[in-house]
């Protein structure tokens, strides 16, 4: 008896299969782009080794890793899938930047106490061209704006710090990735500002108009400071002691002017 319902079972197996719906994608709709919005840059403050180890097999993770002795990039994680490189993050009142960027990991040691005081590990040669490579396939792919290129101190100014001074974000502006302020312009401003420095309230709204979690508290309070030593590491990194001068001002000025009246560009 069992050997003649067998035949009928494949046979009814067979037919649910057969009657599964079939999804039609030869139409694309208009209406759609990448979820990626940010590319989040990071260093590891450790060596290759330690760092492969803890994003390929801990609870921190990112999409690439670039090694800064051979320049060899590693693909961690699919650009289509999270990685949990942010953390508790935020840029322009999104948060959570986990759900919406591409986060790449550069091996660098980061800043080590010296008798001098705190030197702060460059970035090979071989590593930024390979840094700049990769990141303008991920630009290209999911067309993420030059001001959603950030580093982790940027979109966490709170608890992090890289990548950190030494990293060079002006030739990366140079290369369409990020922005940069038009230096003629920062001078001009810098003039007036020398006259009249703006009041506190002033950085903190340029600050967030630009993209930053800032307090909205009208005093030089520790998280202002620390938002303002990130957007002058960033920006100005030969100083980033966190103090709203002139040319912080002048510089935070350019960036968030679209344009000057004779029609120049606020940023290149």
């Amino acid at each position: 008896m069992n050997k003649l319902l067998l035949p009928l079972l494949a046979a009814a197996i067979l037919s649910g299969c057969a009657s599964s719906p079939i999804i039609d994608r030869s139409i694309s709709a208009k209406s759609q782009d990448s979820r990626v919005k940010f590319l989040i840059v990071h260093y590891t403050q450790g060596n290759f080794v330690n760092a492969l180890k803890t994003l390929s097999q801990g609870d921190v993770s990112s999409h690439y890793l670039v090694d800064d002795s051979s320049g060899k990039i590693y693909g961690l994680v699919d650009e289509a899938r999270r990685a949990y490189h942010a953390g508790v993050s935020s840029w322009k009142g999104q948060n959570q930047l986990n759900y919406s960027s591409v986060g790449i990991e550069i091996v660098n040691s980061g800043p080590a106490k010296t008798p001098e005081g705190i030197v702060w590990q460059e970035y090979p040669a071989q590593q930024i061209t390979n840094l700049i490579w990769l990141m303008k396939q991920i630009v290209a792919r999911h067309e993420i704006k030059p001001e959603n290129i950030l580093g982790h101190s940027d979109i966490a100014p709170q608890r992090k710090i890289d990548p950190g001074p030494s990293f060079p974000w002006h030739r990366l502006a140079d290369e369409g990735l990020g922005v940069w302020p038009d230096a003629n312009r920062v001078a001009a401003m810098k003039a007036v500002f020398d006259a009249q420095l703006p009041v506190l309230a002033w950085f903190q709204q340029k600050l967030a108009q630009f993209g930053y979690e800032v307090p909205q508290s009208t005093e030089l309070d520790e998280p202002t400071r620390r938002v303002v030593a990130a957007f002058q590491m960033h920006f100005r990194p030969s100083r980033y002691d966190g103090i709203p001068d002139a040319e912080t001002a002048a510089i935070l000025e350019v960036l968030t002017s679209p344009s000057d009246p004779t029609g120049g560009q606020a940023v290149k």
